[in-house]
């Protein structure tokens, strides 16, 4: 394996490389390549989106045992995108349709540092992703939450020869998710 991190640094600047990377319904998203690497004789790179990305949350089961169930179906988005453009407006933030994930234009609220579990070991892995609440809303008795990841949320993609990214395959990305956490790995420890 070998990697050509896309990141110059030109006299203390960083200078990034964007691309357009675009799904199969024609929605596109516009991302940084943060780190590249030759992997079987395939360049993929590892994409980092310009504007903020989201997830709508909802939950379902009874009071005393309700779970967070990310919203997925397009169908739903669709029913409620409107409302939650209109609550995410009132932060300033525009809600967009995007390519692999929805995403928010604008300054994001900081993170509240008291958030922070007291008991938490920085060091240590969570099994949970780390997110930020930034709204809630109800559409049709239903609620809510738009929240928006603390990490980075990177987006593996094929290059094609033209520089290019692509989606991956349902089969090509089951087959390369193994080595993700070793690429994001590298990617960091790189940068240091």
């Amino acid at each position: 394996m070998s990697s050509s991190p896309y990141r110059k640094k030109e006299n203390g600047n960083s200078n990034e490389e964007s691309v357009t990377l675009t799904d199969e319904v024609g929605r596109s998203l516009t991302c940084h390549i943060e780190y590249s690497m030759n992997l079987e004789g395939q360049e993929y790179a590892l994409l980092l989106p310009i504007d903020s990305p989201v997830e709508i949350f909802t939950w379902q089961g009874d009071d005393n045992d309700e779970a967070a169930i990310p919203v997925e179906d397009e169908t739903e988005i669709d029913q409620i995108f409107e409302t939650a453009k209109v609550v995410l407006q009132e932060q300033n933030l525009t809600l967009r349709r995007t390519a692999v994930t929805l995403t928010v234009v604008g300054e994001l609220p900081e993170f509240p540092e008291e958030d922070m579990a007291s008991d938490a070991d920085p060091d240590e892995e969570s099994e949970f992703e780390e997110l930020m609440w930034l709204t809630s809303f109800y559409h049709e008795e239903q609620e809510y939450a738009i929240y928006t990841p603390l990490d980075p949320f990177f987006i593996l993609a094929r290059m094609d020869d033209d520089g290019k990214p692509e989606l991956l395959s349902e089969e090509e990305f089951q087959r390369l998710e193994p080595m993700l956490p070793m690429l994001e790995d590298q990617f960091f420890d790189d940068l240091d």
